[in-house]
């Protein structure tokens, strides 16, 4: 699995306006329906509310390329354009390392 966090950053509460779009288009919706992801989800940190977190997981590099390769990229540019949003990114590939589940509380 290959996860991607992105910060989107903006001003004056414009990257929660993003977020909001992005779910109310069912622009979100219809990415989480797409071949190979496994999450899309939009978070806030408490403590930058000029900041909104997303949480981007893959099944693999092919389906990130099909993904960016989609017609909602041109729309999701769009949207991220009109908030005038900046991004910091980044990248992990995810491991099985099960020594942790010990210290896991499910």
């Amino acid at each position: 699995m290959i996860t991607v966090n992105l910060y989107y950053k903006g001003i004056n509460g414009n990257a929660h306006a993003f977020a909001d779009e992005m779910e109310s288009s069912g622009i979100a919706e219809a990415i989480r329906a797409e071949e190979g992801n496994l999450r899309y989800e939009y978070f806030q940190p408490l403590n930058d509310p000029e900041t909104v977190l997303l949480i981007d997981s893959w099944s693999d590099q092919e389906a990130i390329d099909a993904h960016h390769a989609s017609p909602m990229m041109k729309q999701l540019t769009e949207i991220r354009n009109k908030y005038d949003l900046h991004m910091n990114v980044e990248r992990f590939v995810s491991d099985e390392y099960e020594s942790d589940e010990k210290y896991i509380r499910r």
